[in-house]
């Protein structure tokens, strides 16, 4: 709708994952230089975590463009719940191998025998699953065991584990030793810093041919990080929201106040109550306003507000004398995740 408006190619801002518009941040460029060195070793496992909407899944997409399919057979599994015996199934469906009617016993065979053939064909086979967290422990086995597979000494299997902080969680389990020690390179990314969150929107912008309409003013772009805490996905919402709010009232120059007010229309539709994991990193659009409070922690700090004051009246009581009031009581901040790899 407002592509039309500002004369633009494309949807800059759409949130299904697109690798035309991957944006290289340090972040991203080091978790795709890991992602890369995995691919050149063609062994073990390779793990990358992050945030939900931090750009996992549009990484490795454009690592899928850039693979030389004349020497790689990669696969993707998004993965949904899977249990130990679905493990095999959606492995051998995502390489394109035939699952009807065949036995446990016999899809091992075939995958088997699948590998040797793209093996003695010069060629490696990499599956990545997406949504690893998702992952049963009896799946997160099989895996581990589909991994045996060797020609000679040449392993005939590599698999990249891709998935929200919780993935590296499991693999710290002791059941998940075998597994942890094949881990050959992982790395956690971490959300965009103030001056990424720029790049990355002009660079999107640039990406549909975008001739600065509408302009932007510079301030905008440092109240846009703090209302998305640099993630990219809720970047892209906020922005997406943006154009269309400027387009219906035919506005060709963007500033803080028409951010402000995206923010507060979005946060209005999505309710008061609305979990901040939905929009992670969304805040009141305020100067120096607190993170929006989820309803079971605003229902916890009236609880304690409404606590001190009757331990206050009580004393009052007491002692007779008059008791200061307290402080009101704010919510820890929430920390901020980082963006260390762990050493391979």
């Amino acid at each position: 709708m407002y592509e039309k408006f500002y004369q633009l190619t494309g949807k800059p801002f759409q949130l299904n994952p697109d690798p035309g518009f991957y944006f290289a941040s340090k972040g991203h460029n080091r978790a795709y230089s890991y992602l890369k060195y995995g691919v050149y070793q063609g062994e073990g496992f390779i793990v990358l975590t992050g945030e939900i909407g931090a750009g996992k899944t549009t990484m490795v997409r454009a690592l899928m463009t850039e693979l030389d399919t004349d020497q790689i057979v990669a696969a993707q599994l998004i993965s949904t719940q899977l249990g130990a015996d679905d493990l095999l199934h959606a492995v051998s469906a995502a390489f394109g191998l035939p699952i009807k009617d065949l036995s446990k016993a016999e899809m091992l065979d075939q995958f088997e025998t699948f590998l040797t053939r793209v093996t003695t064909d010069g060629k490696r086979a990499l599956l990545i699953v997406d949504e690893a967290q998702n992952l049963s422990p009896g799946a997160m086995e099989e895996l581990r065991m589909l991994s045996n597979f060797q020609l000679g000494t040449r392993a005939m299997l590599q698999s990249f584990l891709v998935g929200q902080p919780e993935l590296r969680e499991i693999l710290r389990a002791p059941t998940m030793t075998q597994l942890r020690q094949r881990v050959i390179a992982s790395y956690h990314l971490g959300p965009m810093e103030k001056d990424e969150t720029r790049a990355y929107v002009l660079h999107r912008l640039d990406c549909v041919g975008w001739k600065d309409d509408p302009s932007v003013a510079p301030a905008l772009f440092g109240r846009l990080h703090d209302v998305t805490g640099g993630v990219p996905r809720i970047i892209n919402a906020v922005c997406d929201r943006l154009l269309l709010r400027a387009s219906l009232d035919a506005k060709h120059a963007l500033d803080v106040s028409d951010l402000d007010d995206t923010v507060r229309e979005m946060r209005e539709e999505l309710g008061a109550d609305t979990h901040r994991t939905e929009l992670p990193a969304l805040r009141e659009s305020r100067p120096g306003a607190r993170p929006i409070a989820t309803a079971a922690l605003a229902v916890r700090l009236e609880r304690i507000e409404k606590n001190v004051a009757l331990a206050i009246d009580l004393l009052q009581q007491i002692a007779g004398h008059d008791v200061a009031p307290a402080k009101p009581v704010a919510p820890e901040r929430r920390p901020r995740f980082g963006a260390r790899p762990d050493r391979p």
